[in-house]
């Protein structure tokens, strides 16, 4: 950038931080969003929250799916790169929590 770049955009400075700063916080609550011990807290969560009736079957079913598809697949940012998840191996951890005995309707 050159000076007389750098002084015509002097003034727009404060809103090129708000935005560098806004961003930043969008992708850390990206990245906290997708970590799979995350989901797996939400999962349990959710599968105590069945068993002591406070939510339906269906309504298990679609937030179950939910929180699966975030463990199978990861986070990507209108083109940035993938967060890296912090879990040895997410997909088994998936595939542990489908196999899990589904309650009769």
């Amino acid at each position: 950038m050159g000076i007389v770049t750098g002084l015509l955009l002097l003034p727009l400075a404060p809103v090129r931080g708000t935005a560098w700063i806004a961003d930043h916080v969008l992708e850390e609550a990206r990245r906290q969003h997708h970590d799979p011990r995350a989901v797996q807290a939400r999962l349990s969560a959710l599968n105590r929250a069945l068993d002591a009736g406070e939510i339906d079957e269906d309504a298990f079913e679609r937030e179950e799916e939910r929180l699966l598809t975030l463990l199978e697949r990861p986070a990507h940012h209108s083109g940035r790169r993938a967060v890296r998840t912090t879990a040895s191996d997410p997909l088994a951890l998936s595939a542990a929590a489908r196999s899990r005995p589904r309650r009769p309707r």
